[in-house]
């Protein structure tokens, strides 16, 4: 799998205005705003996320995936 296909298949389930993966096709890395993200803990967040993935974590297509996730007013924060 690339960036550009797990972006793609998170993109295509969460609204999201920023996401930026890094990794080597098992491991991953990524950052995602997303106003879904409001008022949700971070476990809750995470969650959203794992159930855009649906069984491409239980088959292991994509082995780990980290994150950092954002509402749009944290990340323009951390932005400014």
């Amino acid at each position: 799998m690339t960036a550009e296909d797990l972006k793609d298949i998170i993109a295509a389930s969460l609204a999201c205005e920023h996401i930026a993966l890094e990794g080597d096709g098992r491991h991953w890395f990524a950052t995602i705003v997303s106003p879904a993200f409001e008022g949700k803990r971070l476990i809750q967040r995470h969650q959203l996320v794992y159930a855009t993935l649906g069984q491409k974590m239980h088959t292991d297509e994509v082995h780990a995936l980290s994150m950092k996730t954002h509402t749009p007013a944290e990340w323009a924060a951390l932005q400014a």
